[in-house]
């Protein structure tokens, strides 16, 4: 089993302010548990490329495109940030940082298609699955798992592919962006109510939203997840799985008020595995969301490699 393991300095260049819980110490906590955990040797280190707009055109508009790029461009060598939303701001870094986690999806994707690796985990910032269409929001600025996804279907000729997203917020960029796309099933567990106040009424067709409420522990999701995810991803036989891997419901992140460990992360990609498995000849892509109390973060994520890894 070749799993790869994307990463780039950029990516922890974007900051908004020291006060800001999605920070570049997300990204160092991560890689400071592979360590401690002494799989970062047992995993493929590979190069991250910038995605290119017309990447990020095929889910985004060229507005909500070009409104970052020149924020950022505009802040290049100067302080301060500029803001997007109350808590989505971009600093000078910004653009260069979106541009390589879209651009590490994107080639890990490639890679897991043409058979290089067997999966591949994305671990970069700024998140993804708010943004819409049309808004960047909720600390994302491009909805990586989404654009992803799109090229696996437009430009590799898939049929169909399923995401996977269990970060404790609802997904709703990526909700709306594939609402009236029948080629892609996402199926999502989120604390509700909670921010963004979206999900508990599916967009389309093809979502299956599993709000839960606060103080919910793994055996609630897990039981969820067995009766709604599993017999719709296995209805939709997907060619491949994108995960977008929020581990934000963990019960020592106070972001949220959930009480998930590492090992219901474990369980859930043990899930995904076994679908891709199963429909996809083993073939995922996952790409890191949220996730905030670092020691959590970094214990969960490697939670979550050990599986795709096959090192458990």
């Amino acid at each position: 089993m070749t799993t790869a393991f994307y990463t780039h300095p950029d990516c922890k260049l974007h900051e908004m302010g020291s006060w800001h819980p999605e920070s570049p110490a997300r990204l160092q906590a991560i890689e400071d548990q592979l360590i401690a955990s002494r799989i970062d040797q047992l995993l493929d280190y590979r190069s991250v490329p910038l995605a290119q707009e017309s990447d990020l055109a095929r889910v985004h508009s060229a507005a909500m495109i070009g409104l970052v790029r020149e924020h950022s461009l505009a802040l290049t060598g100067k302080p301060g940030c500029y803001p997007l939303d109350a808590d989505t701001l971009i600093n000078g870094y910004s653009w260069q940082a979106a541009l390589r986690a879209a651009g590490a999806a994107l080639a890990a994707t490639d890679a897991v298609i043409k058979g290089e690796i067997d999966n591949a985990f994305c671990s970069v910032r700024p998140p993804g699955h708010h943004a819409t269409s049309t808004t960047s929001m909720g600390f994302c600025l491009f909805n990586n798992v989404a654009i992803a996804a799109r090229h696996a279907l437009d430009m590799h000729g898939l049929e169909r592919v399923a995401i996977v997203d269990f970060d404790v917020h609802h997904g709703n960029g990526t909700e709306e962006i594939f609402a009236q796309d029948p080629r892609v099933l996402m199926v999502s567990f989120f604390q509700h109510p909670f921010y963004p106040f979206s999900g508990a009424e599916p967009a389309g067709g093809n979502a299956v939203n599993v709000p839960v409420p606060a103080y919910s522990d793994g055996s609630v999701v897990r039981q969820l997840a067995t009766e709604k995810w599993l017999p719709a991803l296995d209805a939709h036989r997907p060619q491949m799985v994108f995960v977008s891997a929020g581990f934000d419901a963990h019960r020592e992140d106070d972001m949220a008020q959930m009480g998930l460990v590492e090992a219901d992360y474990a369980w859930l990609t043990r899930q995904v595995m076994r679908v891709a498995a199963q429909h996809a000849e083993g073939r995922i892509v996952s790409c890191l969301e949220g996730g905030y109390d670092l020691s959590a973060l970094g214990r969960s994520v490697v939670a979550h490699l050990k599986v795709l890894a096959d090192l458990e």
